[in-house]
């Protein structure tokens, strides 16, 4: 699998330009907050050619129509709104990773609701190749950070017939003068089984750990966040060896990831539930230069999980559980099958 993709030059050469972004001060330190969201079938009404979505359509079996579009949006743009804001920041995630969106069309319908007009998200987003047209996209906040480059990478598999899934997204911008690249990820599911699936969420590993190896080569120590439903917990094979994850900083060697999602997990601290039970799939990575103490450049300070009592079912068979949109075929209105994740970077102001 180490020969999945090479890196364009051009995004290599990228990696060595600077600009400057802004963020919220606090004190005599500066504070940014970074999340990803798995939106949950993010679908418009329109039947779109290629793509296996009839279910979501007006005349499709969950009756998909532009009045549960827009409380969608709504129920989304509402999410987003919140996360991180009123700790350490009134702005909210400056960089937003999202996964189960149908197209570039939905992601200009979130951006431009009501709700975060304000904030002028702009996005980065591919058409991935899977079979029921679900991506991944990136929002940022343009007053806090400036794209340089992004690309996106799809996972082949030719030993399994007509297999697709989600492309991997990487965005390399800058943010207050850190250059950071951001991988977007959305692994292939447990369908048919964890044993069974198992490979498939390896081998997304491993095309995530090329991507993350191919920047280091050029700067060993970059900043380098992955971020996604891997759907996978922090210690499952796939997180720990492929991608090469520690739960702890100071285990780190120079291209390690710091996984803060493993003492969460540990804690009984889940992003989504299944049959009674908690699974964290959705995490933020980070490699070394993101970690320690020396804060003249961004650090890791904390992760969440944003678990608000308005995104969890409160009735019913699901009490408990994260309140999502369809249940069992029924339109139940809620928000998401995953809560999402985020974590906050610290900087000193010089």
């Amino acid at each position: 699998m180490n020969n999945l993709f090479r890196l364009p030059l051009l995004f290599l050469v990228f990696l060595a330009f600077l600009n400057t972004a802004c963020t919220q001060d606090k004190g005599s330190y500066r504070m940014t907050c970074i999340a990803f969201y798995n939106l949950e079938n993010l679908f418009d009404t329109i039947n779109q050619e290629g793509v296996t979505d009839e279910e979501f359509t007006p005349k499709g079996k969950n009756n998909w129509n532009p009045d549960r579009y827009m409380e969608k949006l709504g129920h989304m743009a509402t999410v987003i709104s919140k996360i991180g804001v009123g700790e350490y920041t009134p702005h909210g995630a400056v960089l937003l990773g999202v996964c189960e969106l149908e197209n570039a069309g939905v992601m200009e319908d979130l951006a431009n609701t009501d709700i975060l007009k304000d904030r002028n998200y702009k996005f980065v987003h591919y058409d991935s190749p899977y079979y029921r047209g679900m991506d991944v996209a990136l929002l940022y906040q343009p007053k806090f950070f400036k794209v340089l480059h992004s690309a996106s990478y799809e996972l082949n598999m030719p030993e399994i017939e007509d297999f697709t899934t989600r492309a991997q997204l990487v965005v390399t911008g800058i943010l207050d003068k850190d250059t950071i690249s951001i991988i977007v990820n959305h692994w292939p599911s447990r369908s048919g089984g964890e044993k069974r699936s198992r490979p498939l969420r390896m081998a997304a590993a491993d095309l995530s750990r090329s991507i993350a190896d191919s920047i280091f080569q050029i700067k060993p120590e970059a900043k380098i966040i992955i971020m996604g439903d891997l759907n996978d917990d922090p210690t499952n094979k796939s997180i720990k060896k492929n991608l090469g994850t520690v739960n702890e900083p100071s285990k780190m060697k120079e291209d390690r990831f710091y996984n803060p999602y493993e003492a969460l997990h540990a804690k009984g601290i889940g992003s989504l539930a299944y049959r009674d039970s908690w699974n964290l799939f959705d995490q933020i990575l980070v490699s070394r230069a993101l970690t320690g103490e020396d804060y003249s450049s961004y650090k890791l300070y904390q992760a969440k999980v944003f678990n608000e009592q308005f995104l969890i079912q409160q009735e019913g068979r699901f009490k408990g559980y994260p309140w999502r949109t369809y249940s069992y075929g029924a339109y139940i209105g809620g928000y998401s099958d995953h809560f999402p994740v985020y974590i906050y970077l610290v900087k000193q102001i010089n």
